[in-house]
């Protein structure tokens, strides 16, 4: 079967037609705009909860005797709404406070702008491309536990991308009441709580009141191993957490969450949650040696004063880096997790 071409457009086509959509955009009314919060992403769909009505509530349709019943959405405080966006907006993620506009005849909305992002989480795709997962995030709760094994690489890992987004990490040690005597873990909280990390302990079916306070206010994302207990945690301060997942899915007829999507819970008075799978894996590759760095805030001072300017901190005698980690004055094992973050992102680098 012969293929179809489709049909070169001339730039003077192009032209026209990005003029036609740019008067089409400039034409709408922003008059009716109301403020909404981006709570789940489905491609070129979001789902958008209103936390503004209209001054003025449109009127449901008058129904004459016999006639069926149309379909009509009220615009409530906390509805969420299926929306699309107006083409000449950046590509919006889970968390974007936006203004948009609702259309009760149909239960569909547009939305017309976004506001000023205070924080923006991204991670590299399997095209090599930079895709944004969240934004507005103000804490990234790393959560560890004496079962299964915890791995300070990884934990490392986490915060280079917490320094990275510009986003306060929490280390959460849960399960304490598993530590045996003199276990290596709480040794491994004290030195980050000696780096100038924040850093707290919780229990297995323990009293998080204290875990629940700290989040307050907050837009939280929580990342860790496999069985370390992030979704004990995070059911224990949003019992309602996949109720409200599910209540959002029936609202947008889109079916139910699946871990591809990336969703926003809102608790108690101000704060949310962002679930998403891009944030749980967080890849580092895309990064440079300087972000890196910004992880490392110890090793990072010591930078630069290597007698060599390419040293390679590994065999060097002259290595200001090593000649600290013999002194005691940073930890040897975060040095390595620095070498091989740097080794691994180089490598990367030179197969792209």
């Amino acid at each position: 079967m012969a293929l179809i071409r489709k049909r070169r457009l001339t730039e003077q086509q192009q032209r026209r037609i990005q003029k036609q959509q740019k008067t089409r955009q400039e034409d709408l009314d922003t008059s009716s705009d109301l403020e909404g919060l981006v709570v789940q992403h489905y491609g070129r769909q979001l789902e958008v909860q209103a936390l503004s009505t209209p001054d003025i509530h449109p009127e449901k349709p008058v129904v004459q005797d016999g006639e069926p019943e149309p379909f009509w959405k009220e615009i409530e405080l906390g509805s969420v709404w299926r929306c699309h966006t107006r083409t000449n907006l950046d590509l919006l993620v889970t968390g974007d406070r936006v203004k948009w506009q609702a259309d009760p005849n149909t239960g569909l909305g547009i939305i017309t702008a976004i506001h000023p992002r205070k924080s923006l989480l991204t991670r590299p795709d399997r095209y090599h491309k930079v895709k944004p997962v969240a934004a507005n995030i103000s804490l990234i709760v790393i959560v560890f536990a004496p079962l299964p094994d915890p791995a300070p690489g990884l934990i490392d890992r986490y915060l280079v991308a917490c320094a990275d987004a510009d986003i306060p990490a929490l280390l959460v040690m849960n399960k304490a009441d598993l530590l045996k005597e003199n276990d290596p873990l709480v040794k491994l909280l004290q030195e980050y709580q000696d780096l100038g990390y924040e850093v707290m302990q919780t229990q297995s079916d323990g009293d998080l009141t204290a875990l629940s306070n700290r989040l307050a206010n907050e837009t939280v994302a929580f990342v860790g191993q496999s069985g370390v207990g992030k979704s004990t945690l995070i059911n224990a301060i949003v019992p309602d957490a996949a109720q409200k997942t599910n209540i959002i899915s029936e609202n947008s007829a889109l079916g139910q969450h699946t871990t591809t999507s990336t969703r926003l819970i809102s608790f108690g008075e101000g704060a949310a949650l962002i679930d998403s799978p891009g944030i749980r894996e967080f890849g580092l590759w895309h990064l440079n040696s300087d972000k890196v760095q910004i992880g490392f805030p110890e090793i990072e001072n010591l930078l630069g004063h290597c007698q060599f300017r390419n040293c390679t901190h590994k065999h060097e005698k002259q290595c200001a880096l090593r000649q600290a980690a013999a002194a005691g004055e940073i930890l040897p094992r975060r040095l390595d997790s620095y070498l091989r973050l740097i080794d691994e992102i180089t490598e990367a680098q030179q197969k792209n």
